[in-house]
């Protein structure tokens, strides 16, 4: 069974694959599996209930996700001005302190997509999972805070995935001529809850907990220069 919900992105979005560090300004052109299944976890949490949220986790960290990329996707190429903790031992009372933060120029890219996209949950069997539905349509963000995203209608049950949907929580086995290769994250089949829970200082995510998935999204590059790329799905 699949759950097929429309967005639309009303902020720019931002997301750095994994495997880079905080220094990385890269951006992936999709939401990844662990972003879109750690958004749902979060509205559980903050629409139901701690509780609710833990018992539903090993459904959510096990749904197949796809994507129906939006139609355009821009890419914007800026330097910005960041601040990054000090690495200077100094204290406030020392009269070479400058503050705990340094001011420093980083490399960042933000995306516009044009126009809606979808986004499909899918688990084995017939049932219906109204939870699921309700915490979809109070999904709010995407990838790094501040990249909104606003549900358009209430998503629908379907029996079967669309034929325009891709698939993010498989790696592909074909490479299309004019698609886009995407390395995404994803949740491991037995993630648990106790290896997401931020609040415990003694849990760390580790490579097996986060599988990279080779997806490769239809989109082309249509145009380019030093401060943008533009992508058009195919």
């Amino acid at each position: 069974m699949w759950l097929i919900a429309e967005f639309e992105a009303v902020t720019l979005f931002s997301l750095r694959p994994s495997f880079t560090t905080s220094a990385g300004g890269t951006t992936l052109l999709a939401p990844t599996p662990f972003s879109v299944k750690m958004a749902l976890f979060d509205v559980l949490c903050r629409t139901a209930s701690l509780s609710m949220a833990k018992h539903y986790w090993p459904t959510i960290c096990q749904l197949e996700i796809g994507l129906r990329p939006a139609a355009q996707a821009v890419v914007s190429h800026v330097f910005q001005r960041v601040l990054r903790p000090s690495r200077k031992n100094t204290q406030p009372n020392d009269p070479t302190f400058e503050g705990y933060f340094q001011r420093t120029i980083g490399y960042r890219e933000y995306v516009h997509f044009a126009g809606s996209f979808g986004l499909a949950f899918g688990w084995e069997g017939q049932q219906h999972y109204n939870w699921l539905r309700d915490a979809v349509l109070n999904v709010t963000y995407l990838g790094k805070r501040g990249g909104f995203v606003q549900a358009l209608s209430v998503p629908e049950y379907k029996e079967f995935l669309p034929p325009e949907f891709v698939l993010l929580t498989q790696s592909a086995t074909n490479f299309p001529f004019d698609g886009t290769l995407q390395m995404l994250d994803d949740c491991a089949a037995q993630l648990s809850f106790d290896k997401i829970n931020v609040y415990d200082r003694a849990a760390k995510l580790n490579e097996k907990d986060r599988p990279l998935r080779h997806v490769v999204l239809p989109y082309r590059l249509k145009r380019s220069s030093k401060s943008f790329s533009w992508y058009e799905r195919g």
